[in-house]
């Protein structure tokens, strides 16, 4: 039997991804396009969905060219996508109206604040709280600011989505306007038990429900590419899944109780529940995991806005390096007896605290610390908000959780994942395969297709890397996220006033 080769894009927040793997889950190779970030106003994120077009038609290409294999040799594509982020367009043209309004954007937070109260029903039908992270809060703003926008949308001249369902519009020549069941779980207008469109929802936010994609499991018939100038017409789409359930299953983790935490831009948790949507007591959101038929699976999350962004941002406007992979020498040599304590919150807190208003803060500060220390600081808030969405995920699920499996660009820090293992007091075991997140996109699309014969067959090729087991006492542990949680509780008192 020929080989079988498949491709995977996986279009981040601050980059796309192409990836062509074999049937032995094998990156044979990859290419990347950093995107450009939008900063209109303080707090607002936007993207190019143009350029994010751009991005996977030429990092498709380059990945195509170093693994050696023609596009004809494809059995077919996954797509992993940044959730959240909304995209309005023409059905006619696929020509976006406007900047697509990121997942960290906060423009919406006086909208949820003033709407506060019905969180408690909104979270029960959905799994998700009030928040400008989800994307019904920014398509109602785009809606608002735009007034004809609704108009078109009613006469079906306008469709609107998160970027998996702008991207196949656009692979498929515009004959597929869909998308898939965990992607739809992050809009705050999917009822999370019937796992479809919600009219109550979509009334609610003002929404035309006419814009919407067709939602599918995530190992489905998404449509055939159609048009392209770098893929052949009648290349099945057959994977789809947002970027932290794509990470879960590309981590193998189908069963109950795993869970896997992913440092790419922000830090996602996500502790598989199975079948059962488990409702948080802490803050956490109740979500649809990948679903390779139409049974539902579901997990708890928990989002930590900045990590890798934050190491992007000590980079960016702190010059202090040049490259990202720089920060963890610079971190190994700060001096650890000044506590210096990074809230990074520099769009917000999420889970478990939800507070959209608060920023960054720094404790700690003498005229001895300098770059290392700060660096340090950082790394270190970010493992601490990790750890506090694993006592949440813990106290939910009602049991212990054994370790965390990582993968995302800061698990190639050792020191970070040593520090993470730290906090936690648990294990920490690396991805074998960096490429998780598009290697979960491939998983799916090649189950459909037939590359894979079971969920079995799957976990047999993922293996476990490097293991970071903990150092710190129970007391120096306790001690520790004290006073991190201190730290926290002052920097929310001070956003409330």
């Amino acid at each position: 039997m020929p080989a079988q080769y498949l491709l995977a894009i996986d279009q981040g927040t601050t980059s796309t991804r192409a990836v062509v793997f074999d049937e032995t889950g094998c990156a044979l190779g990859s290419s990347s396009w950093e995107l450009k970030q939008y900063y209109p106003q303080p707090a607002w994120v936007e993207h190019d969905a143009d350029e994010i077009w751009k991005s996977v038609e030429i990092t498709g290409s380059e990945a195509l060219e170093q693994a050696k294999i023609k596009s004809s040799q494809l059995s077919g594509i996954g797509l992993t996508n940044q959730r959240e982020t909304v995209v309005v367009w023409e059905r006619a043209t696929g020509k976006p109206l406007a900047r697509a309004i990121v997942w960290q954007d906060r423009r919406t937070a006086d909208f949820c604040r003033e709407r506060r109260g019905d969180e408690p029903w909104l979270q029960q039908r959905t799994g998700l709280v009030l928040d400008p992270y989800f994307s019904a809060t920014k398509l109602r703003w785009l809606l608002e600011k735009y007034s004809d926008w609704r108009v078109r949308a009613e006469r079906g001249e306008l469709l609107a989505g998160t970027i998996d369902s702008f991207l196949m519009f656009r692979l498929t020549g515009g004959k597929s306007h869909v998308t898939d069941a965990s992607n739809a779980s992050r809009t705050l207008l999917l009822n999370l038990q019937s796992i479809s469109w919600d009219d109550e929802l979509c009334r609610y936010f003002t929404i035309p429900r006419m814009m919407l994609p067709e939602v599918r499991p995530s190992a489905a018939d998404f449509g055939q590419t159609r048009g392209l100038g770098f893929l052949p017409d009648g290349l099945p789409i057959a994977g789809v899944a947002g970027d932290q359930q794509a990470a879960l299953f590309g981590q193998a983790a189908f069963s109950p109780g795993e869970a896997k935490c992913t440092y790419g831009t922000g830090a996602f948790l996500l502790l598989h529940t199975g079948e059962r949507p488990v409702m948080s007591k802490h803050k956490l959101l109740t979500t649809v995991a990948a679903m390779t038929n139409a049974k539902p699976q579901y997990a708890l999350e928990g989002s930590v806005f900045v990590a890798g962004a934050a190491v992007q941002w000590l980079r960016d406007n702190w010059k202090l390096f040049t490259q990202s992979s720089e920060c963890e020498a610079l971190a190994q040599r700060a001096d650890e007896g000044q506590e210096v304590i990074v809230v990074p919150a520099l769009v917000g807190l999420g889970a478990p605290h939800w507070e959209p208003k608060t920023r960054g803060v720094i404790f700690g500060l003498t005229r001895n610390t300098g770059a290392a220390e700060l660096v340090r600081a950082t790394l270190d808030g970010v493992a601490y908000q990790v750890a506090d969405l694993m006592e949440a995920a813990r106290q939910d699920a009602e049991t212990p959780l054994p370790e965390l499996r990582v993968d995302g660009g800061m698990a190639r820090n050792d020191l970070f994942l040593q520090i993470q293992a730290d906090i936690l007091g648990l294990p920490v075991l690396r991805s074998s395969q960096s490429e998780a997140t598009a290697l979960g996109a491939a998983f799916l699309a090649g189950l459909r297709l037939g590359v894979w014969k079971s969920q079995d067959e799957i976990r047999q090729i993922v293996a476990a890397g490097r293991r970071f087991a903990p150092k710190w006492s129970t007391d120096e542990r306790a001690r520790r996220l004290a006073q991190w949680r201190r730290a926290v509780k002052a920097v929310i008192e001070f956003y409330k006033l």
